[in-house]
């Protein structure tokens, strides 16, 4: 089995040190807010992404890095990829059966993982899955990079429409609404949040009526895009094309994933009515519109028009208001995207992947609403890097694609063993729809790995770079874990043995524990050299389990050693925020209640040393230990009262 990242049972990393894991405040509030406004919101924040798509999506597939000639045989055979890849992708693969998979409401690759993790008890065999599971997440990451920089770019070259000289103009104003967008994030979006919803169904809206505006004057259009023939008689006639058609057809479908990652925001039901009846129609009038427009004029004019078909449908009477509209949804897109990667970083520190960070919580009534700074200012540097790098959307294009498909090829994988491990689904009715699946999504990676020379390279590299990062720090912890168990005294011994060797001092003392086996360093050095033990000790645990919320009934679990110890685990799901002052207070257990002015919070803090036989390659440990050293505060994560905690420093070999 591998040894990145699973413990010795194949399980992902749950149990956390002195300073793992963070997150939101269980329940989305599904039951609080009506259906329809779930629906309007999912509008605004899940299908940005795949909204802003029209912009680029068919004028890549023909004016891209490997152009197509604009003729019936191929305006059809793409109009008609497009449709089925929606139906098959977006509809039948994502909304009608890999959103079923929830784990109690949450989506998501690491949320499935967690799911698989439970429901097959740990499996040794789910380590390669774990695996697979954090380069999705690396490469969400890589996505949420490209897709600000690729968006607002594509928005903003339509100002070239409005006025010739913004030409020259259109990477500086890029840059400063980005800029400006990063900037705004510490103060959270709960009020611009509540425009998301209705200014992105104005957008689709618009989209619907540019399409149409060109399909009533080619009618037949419709069941072009519909029949699956012109797709096929694309490849049968011109094979290498279709494939490579494939690597740009895939644009129209980014931000597909985001319809599951999302899923515990809004819920299932919202999402798949919104998306059904409202933003999949939408979608397809704009294409169909732009393919109706191309083929209405001559050869020449389609030649003209294919280089920017988006902007070029648009009426003169309406164009500005059109073009600074998809720039604000373009925002909205790339809003989102941010958000999710905040939301994806908080759940990769419970679950064990990352270390803690510093999580700023911006809206008192919304529990979501969280800003990471360190995530935040990452983002920003890398997609500043991105504009001045490629100028323009369509070289950017070439990067855009091979995150979302590894992803979308990943999600496939998961939802194999979903299928048959926990579902328990006869072959007879997975195998033919895994099959399918399974023949889109490879067609589309290998078609988008031809991108890579162009610039296919940017999202694999960064990708790899951040799968290099999760994998050493649970890697890491895990051998920390194991360093500190085969050394550590039982506790039975140590309640037997300090009865006698320490003075008892009023007050309570609570000593945070990785493991709920064996006695913490911090409580063996406070005997050792302060040689007094509190009224009330209790050796704490904070044990993230596979799951989005804990019940109340579940959160505390606790052992009364005798003569005032105690032995306690406080249980949360990797969505929760680990207050654990908060909890105290609320539970008198232990032997009372818990006054925080009289109690002490005592923290071990480990110095890396490098062991005899590195459990790690020489490099790795440093970043491992640079990734320690650079974490937020255990006082931070736990929520505990700064002037009550004492950290007790003790030397760790790895």
């Amino acid at each position: 089995m591998s040894q990145a990242i699973a413990d010795p049972a194949g399980r992902l990393p749950a149990d956390m040190d002195d300073g793992q894991g963070m997150g939101q405040p269980g329940g989305h509030g599904h039951g609080r807010a009506s259906f329809g406004m779930l629906a309007i919101g999912a509008v605004g924040v899940v299908f940005g992404d795949i909204g802003t798509s029209p912009l680029y999506a068919f004028r890549e597939t023909f004016a891209g890095h490997h152009p197509i000639e604009p003729d019936p045989l191929h305006v059809f055979g793409v109009l008609s990829l497009v449709f089925w890849s929606m139906m098959i992708v977006v509809t039948w693969k994502y909304i009608l059966t890999i959103m079923k998979a929830d784990n109690k409401g949450e989506g998501g690759s690491l949320a499935l993982l967690a799911l698989i993790n439970r429901k097959t008890e740990g499996a040794r065999w789910t380590a390669p899955l774990v695996l697979l599971g954090v380069f999705a997440t690396a490469l969400f990451y890589g996505d949420s990079m490209i897709t600000p920089a690729m968006s607002v770019l594509s928005a903003t070259e339509g100002l070239r429409y409005l006025d010739p000289r913004f030409e020259s103009v259109i990477v500086p104003i890029a840059l400063v609404i980005l800029v400006g967008l990063f900037a705004i994030q510490s103060r959270g979006t709960e009020r611009v949040g509540k425009l998301f919803g209705p200014v992105m169904i104005i957008y689709f809206l618009t989209l619907a009526a540019l399409g149409l505006l060109h399909v009533v004057k080619m009618p037949s259009i419709v069941l072009e895009m519909i029949n699956p023939l012109n797709a096929v008689r694309f490849f049968v006639t011109d094979g290498f094309r279709a494939f490579v058609a494939m690597g740009t057809v895939v644009l129209a479908i980014t931000g597909a994933e985001a319809l599951y990652a999302d899923m515990g925001h809004f819920g299932r039901k919202p999402i798949g009515i919104a998306w059904g009846a409202f933003v999949l129609p939408c979608l397809l009038l704009n294409y169909m519109g732009q393919g109706a427009m191309v083929m209405s004029v001559t050869p020449a004019e389609a030649q003209t028009l294919i280089r920017d078909p988006f902007f070029l449908m648009i009426p003169d009477m309406v164009r500005v208001p059109v073009v600074i509209l998809a720039l604000f949804a373009t925002i909205i897109a790339s809003q989102a995207v941010i958000s999710g990667a905040f939301s994806l970083t908080q759940m990769a520190i419970q679950l064990g992947f990352l270390p803690r960070m510093s999580i700023k919580h911006t809206s008192a009534s919304t529990a979501g609403q969280i800003y990471i700074p360190v995530v935040n200012w990452g983002l920003m540097i890398a997609v500043i890097l991105l504009v001045l790098f490629f100028q323009s959307s369509s070289s950017l294009a070439a990067a855009y694609g091979i995150a979302v498909t590894g992803a979308v090829t990943i999600d496939t994988i998961l939802l194999t063993v979903l299928v048959f491990s926990v579902w328990k689904w006869p072959l007879w009715r997975a195998l033919p729809m895994l099959a399918i699946f399974f023949m889109v999504d490879m067609s589309y990676l290998g078609a988008n790995l031809l991108k890579v020379p162009d610039g296919g390279w940017v999202p694999l590299v960064i990708g790899l770079g951040i799968f290099t990062l999760l994998t050493t720090w649970s890697r890491g912890r895990q051998l920390m874990r194991e360093n500190m168990a085969e050394g550590s005294l039982p506790f039975t011994i140590f309640a037997r043995s300090a009865r006698s060797s320490a003075a008892r001092v009023p007050g309570t003392a609570i000593f945070m524990a990785s493991s709920p086996d064996g006695v913490p360093s911090a409580l063996l050095h406070n005997i050792k050299h302060n040689k007094v033990l509190h009224e009330r000790v209790i050796v704490l645990t904070v044990k993230i389990e596979d799951e989005p919320q804990v019940t109340e009934d579940r959160r505390i679990e606790f052992t009364e050693m005798g003569d005032g110890l105690y032995r306690m685990t406080l249980h949360y799901g990797f969505l929760e925020e680990t207050d654990i002052p908060a909890v105290l207070r609320a539970s008198p257990v232990c032997g009372g209640t818990f006054d925080m002015m009289n109690t002490s919070f005592f923290l071990s803090r480990q110095t890396l040393l490098t062991g005899k036989t590195p459990g790690m390659a020489l490099w790795r440990e440093r970043l491992f230990a640079w990734m320690l050293r650079n974490s937020a505060t255990a006082m931070e994560f736990f929520r505990l009262p700064t002037n009550r905690v004492v950290e007790l420093g003790s030397q760790v070999e790895i």
